[in-house]
């Protein structure tokens, strides 16, 4: 199996394994859900290239996990992103990929929805974060 789609369903199951991420968000999606009610986080695109040494076979990939809460606040989409740092430290080895580092890139944070006050349902916060992961194959 690649090391992209390996470690994609590492990190997913290492976020859904978080018993605290888990007790704030309603639910761990691969790829952007269509229809689904906040707050929820999502493992998004996954981009990769060679990286390793002389002994070693191994991929530096690139990850983006999103997530997203309908609040005024941002509150509870703080918690969600320290959380989500932990559960990369938390995954483990998928179909013989390891991760070895995992840093943060970049994130940003955002209003989503309406813009304004009073801009109703669809109010809400939105954090997306960009990671770079390197991986080796493991055995």
């Amino acid at each position: 199996m690649s090391a992209e789609v390996a470690i994609r369903a590492a990190v997913i199951a290492a976020l859904r394994e978080d018993a605290a991420l888990m007790a704030v968000a309603q639910g761990v999606h691969d790829g952007e859900p269509g229809r689904a009610a906040p707050p929820y986080a999502h493992v998004g695109e996954c981009l990769g290239s060679d990286w390793g040494g002389k002994d070693v076979e191994g991929r530096e990939l690139r990850l983006t996990i999103g997530l997203t809460v309908a609040e005024e606040t941002p509150g509870r989409l703080a918690e969600m992103v320290t959380r989500v740092e932990l559960a990369l430290g938390a995954a483990g080895v998928r179909d013989g990929w390891r991760i070895v580092s995992a840093g943060l890139l970049r994130s940003r944070v955002a209003r989503s929805g309406g813009a304004g006050a009073g801009a109703g349902a669809g109010a809400g916060w939105r954090a997306v974060m960009d990671y770079r992961l390197r991986v080796v194959r493991d055995g």
